[in-house]
């Protein structure tokens, strides 16, 4: 099906000309996708700034980011609804800045589905593909086939209000692809549905984009989503891209204390580096005291440094890891009280008052049915965590 689906999609020309050199290279040399110092203004107000950004064909990319940073103006410039004030958007090489967007190979799923309400499921898929040259029997066989690729069968003749918001949901992804277009823009497209439909339709889409090989640029500000299904995220805030890069890496590596508090949870120490030992930078901080951290591979080039560790890396004790000697001196220990705990299921989260003040913050699995050992609120704990659990973070 992947390949039914791809034959005969828009397409652009295999030979391209490099973005800085007009030299002609095979189109496997540069990205499908290049956006080179885009910017878009609204008056003063810059939502996109000279942003660059380079997608492959065949990815499945995010644009995470808090409300207001750009990301669904930008995703509306490659759709072709805005106009950029400066920069390019090279698809394949070839500028489509100024292509008009029923001209350009790319379709638009928007976060209300903007399905018509007096139109049958398969009119609604079939809306675009009237508007093409196809005839009426190859608009039929593309009907059924996004019908069958979205499990739709039986529902062709029923009307949006018919339908659960999963499936209304089907029904607009079948429209947007229906075209066949080489990028399919998602606009925060499973933002109506309830928890668990969400995770269903997470997967399926994951499944389908991998099916059909296309590339996906999704807009979200759901950072588990994000997660989930790209294979690479771009962070934005205030117009810019704060960070680029897969999900472990974003989250396990951020390059900024700005990446590491908005992607996820973090335990933030500020401090400034007081020494080297033994291949470890010693950080002295105000709320957690000398903290050992490993030596990041990029030198550090500061000396006033924020220390970063996940709640998951943070362990809690009533005395300390138990270890030999050697190993316990390398070990950060932070005494306090627990002060809050929230049972989650597969993990408890446990904030802990530091005796500085500060508050810590843990996530422990929950490996048996019935867990004895719990902390209960009140109770004086040890919290640790090795130089390997930290990151250091200097802007």
């Amino acid at each position: 099906m992947a390949e039914e689906l791809q034959t005969g999609a828009p397409k652009i020309d295999v030979t391209v000309e490099a973005a800085t050199s007009g030299t002609p290279v095979a189109a496997t040399d540069v990205p499908l996708l290049r956006i080179d110092g885009v910017t878009k203004r609204f008056g003063n107000f810059r939502a996109v700034d000279d942003l660059s950004l380079d997608i492959q064909a065949g990815e499945f990319f995010a644009l995470l980011g808090p409300s207001g940073c750009g990301k669904t103006t930008l995703l509306r410039m490659l759709a072709g609804f805005e106009t950029p004030d400066g920069g390019r958007i090279l698809l394949g090489g070839k500028d489509i800045a100024q292509v008009l967007p029923h001209e350009r190979p790319v379709n638009m799923m928007f976060q209300n589905y903007a399905l018509f309400p007096h139109l049958t499921v398969r009119d609604n898929i079939a809306f675009g593909l009237k508007r093409t040259t196809l005839v009426r029997s190859d608009i039929d066989a593309r009907v059924a086939e996004m019908v069958a690729l979205v499990k739709l069968e039986g529902m062709e003749k029923r009307k949006p209000d018919q339908l659960s918001g999963g499936q209304k949901q089907r029904v607009a992804l079948a429209r947007s692809l229906a075209r066949r277009p080489q990028v399919l823009l998602l606009d925060e497209p499973l933002a109506a549905l309830d928890r668990k439909l969400r995770e269903s339709t997470q997967a399926e889409l994951m499944e389908l984009q991998r099916r059909l090989g296309m590339t996906f640029i999704i807009v979200t500000h759901d950072q588990d989503e994000a997660m989930t299904v790209a294979s690479r995220i771009g962070v934005m805030d205030a117009g810019r891209l704060e960070q680029v890069a897969t999900p472990r890496e974003l989250y396990e590596a951020p390059h900024s204390r700005w990446v590491a508090e908005f992607v996820g949870a973090v335990n933030l120490f500020d401090g400034e580096v007081s020494s080297r030992e033994s291949g470890r930078l010693v950080i002295a901080s105000r709320d957690g005291g000398k903290i050992l951290v490993a030596e990041p591979r990029q030198p550090v080039t500061r000396t006033v440094v924020s220390v970063a560790i996940r709640p998951e890396k943070v362990k809690l004790s009533r005395r300390g890891p138990a270890s030999d000697a050697a190993t316990v001196q390398a070990i950060n220990r932070l005494e306090g009280v627990v002060t809050g705990v929230g049972y989650l299921g597969g993990l408890t989260t446990y904030r802990v008052k530091l005796d500085t003040g500060a508050v810590l913050r843990s996530s422990m699995a929950n490996t048996a049915r019935l867990d004895i050992d719990a902390y209960g609120v009140g109770q004086r704990v040890v919290a640790w965590f090795t130089p390997d659990d930290c990151v250091v973070l200097e802007q």
